[in-house]
């Protein structure tokens, strides 16, 4: 059965996790409606796509500190009126994608058929389902990484947050490992931040793998090889 994540595959995950097209923007809209005027989804979603894809695709060429909000209606061609209807100001529209995918990310790993893997299995689906979700969402990881500096002190210590919980879920899922005898390692915590680091690097050096012509799957087994290596797993 082609199920994520008793299968580990990106065709597995595209099935069980749908995070682009419509169903993204549908998220996108959940997660945001409150603070919209716009309360119907099917005028919200269009504009909603327009809005944060030409916000990345700003950020991207000029950064989002130097974009300002008449930019992002000339890129979208949306009036600033309607703009407004969606998001109040700069400081909202990062705050919504940081929170989106946090939420995200969130729902992914804490899912109920993740958690009741084995320690070394429920690894496996947490390193190659974030290399897979970086992938599907490569713009909203980048942008949450390399914009935080020059966001709020909140929004700062939102994306702090979210890679300190990432840290938390490996690490405990080390520590099942140790308790079963699977692992036995020290630093746990070490550990558990350069696995983060490692993942980190697969959206923010997309250039250089592109250079060694590194596939997917290639860098996710390599990154779960090494973790494993690092607690020094011992195959019952």
């Amino acid at each position: 059965m082609n199920r994520w994540p008793q299968t580990i595959s990106i065709d597995a995950f595209r099935d069980t996790w749908v995070l682009e097209g419509e169903p993204l923007w549908r998220r996108v809209f959940d997660t945001h409606r409150e603070k919209m005027q716009i309360k119907s989804p099917q005028i919200a979603l269009g504009n909603l796509e327009k809005i944060f894809t030409c916000t990345f695709k700003l950020a991207n060429s000029k950064g989002f500190q130097a974009m300002s909000l008449r930019d992002l209606s000339r890129e979208t061609g949306i009036s600033m009126g309607g703009l407004y209807a969606y998001i109040g100001s700069k400081d909202d529209l990062a705050a919504a994608i940081e929170e989106v995918l946090r939420k995200t990310i969130d729902d992914v790993m804490s899912d109920q058929a993740v958690i009741d893997l084995s320690p070394v299995h429920r690894l496996k689906a947490i390193i190659y389902g974030d290399i897979y979700m970086n992938e599907i969402m490569h713009q909203w990881y980048y942008f949450c990484y390399l914009e935080a500096k020059g966001l709020s002190r909140e929004q700062r210590e939102a994306a702090m947050q979210m890679e300190i919980k990432f840290d938390e879920r490996i690490l405990e899922t080390f520590t099942a490992g140790v308790e079963q005898g699977l692992f036995t390692a020290d630093r746990l915590e070490l550990i558990a931040a350069n696995t983060t680091s490692m993942l980190q690097q697969w959206y923010l050096k997309r250039w250089k793998f592109g250079l060694l012509a590194t596939r997917i799957d290639d860098y996710a087994a390599f990154v779960f090889d090494i973790t494993l290596r690092n607690l020094r797993y011992q195959d019952a």
